[in-house]
């Protein structure tokens, strides 16, 4: 059995969110928490919060019959989303658009 859980338009960019996609896919949930614990990247707040919101759908589903030792992400992904566009006053009238990009990720964990 799998649970999904979904982060729609995530406060970070899909490309940094992918490199800590990459890492994750496949590994146990313990190995999961490890890596997101060492790796000091912003991204992996999000997923950390992911995980443990798609180990707590798989409980939901399989009434807590669960053991986190056989739970194994089986699918991760980050998307991109649509970008916030926001405008920064410069010298001399002027004005900078910033770019705040969003990312929608999603985690599928399964049970061995």
């Amino acid at each position: 059995m799998e649970a999904k859980a979904q982060w729609r338009f995530a406060r970070i960019s899909a490309q940094h969110a992918r490199f800590m996609a990459n890492e994750l896919r496949g590994k146990s949930l313990e190995q999961a928490y490890e890596v997101m614990q060492v790796v000091p990247r912003k991204s992996s707040r999000y997923w950390k919060k992911l995980v443990e919101s798609a180990v707590a759908n798989l409980k939901v589903a399989k009434e807590n019959e669960v053991d986190p030792a056989r739970i194994y992400i089986k699918d991760i992904f980050a998307d991109k989303g649509p970008i916030w566009k926001r405008w920064i006053p410069r010298a001399m009238g002027r004005a900078t658009r910033i770019a705040k990009p969003t990312a929608h990720l999603t985690v599928v964990v399964a049970e061995l």
